[in-house]
């Protein structure tokens, strides 16, 4: 089975293939050699998910996927949230993020976050959604050299390592995207 994921961020592709049963075979917007950043607008992870795969499959007419995650802190109203990429800018990087996030909760006591992946597959007949969560804190600093993102400050429940800690197998086992992607599988399994 061929599936084009539409992202550019090298990191997911990753993290996504390294989880993929070799039956699924999956093509990434640079091999397809487009280059196009697709907007994300919206105020939900499913719009900006299900915009990015259908604007690719109108493109090429193959079965896609895409994903959006963000990670949301409850003590400050949900932020960042759909905005996790862009927290501190456009093109903010992922220490530029972190930093703004650390400084926002320095006063802060409740420093329970959960991140959250919602992957929209798009096929020609179908828009279908699947959903990870994995709930956990903020650390105070940043702690590890592995992952992305705000991985160095997100330490999943019942672990004390953060993600950047953490080997890639158990990130993905407890993982919001290696939950969604598990519920992808499964279904594609069931095709």
């Amino acid at each position: 089975m061929k599936l084009i994921f539409a992202t550019h961020n090298q990191n997911k592709l990753n993290e996504i293939k390294s989880q993929l049963p070799t039956n699924i075979d999956i093509l990434s917007l640079k091999e397809l050699s487009f280059s196009q950043e697709i907007p994300e607008p919206y105020l939900t992870l499913e719009e900006n998910a299900a915009t990015k795969a259908n604007t690719i499959f109108n493109c090429f007419n193959e079965a896609c996927f895409s994903d959006d995650t963000g990670l949301f802190v409850p003590a400050l109203n949900g932020a960042p949230g759909v905005h996790s990429a862009r927290y501190s800018g456009p093109n903010a990087s992922a220490s530029a993020n972190m930093n703004k996030l650390l400084k926002a909760l320095e006063h802060i006591t409740d420093r329970k976050a959960y991140f959250q992946t919602t992957i929209a597959l798009k096929t020609a007949n179908d828009l279908i959604y699947f959903t990870g969560k994995v709930y956990g804190s903020i650390a105070l600093s940043k702690k590890g050299n592995g992952g992305f993102g705000y991985d160095p400050i997100f330490i999943p429940e019942n672990h004390s390592e953060s993600f950047a800690e953490l080997p890639l197998a158990i990130k993905q086992k407890i993982g919001h995207r290696g939950k969604a992607i598990s519920a992808l599988i499964a279904y594609l399994n069931n095709l």
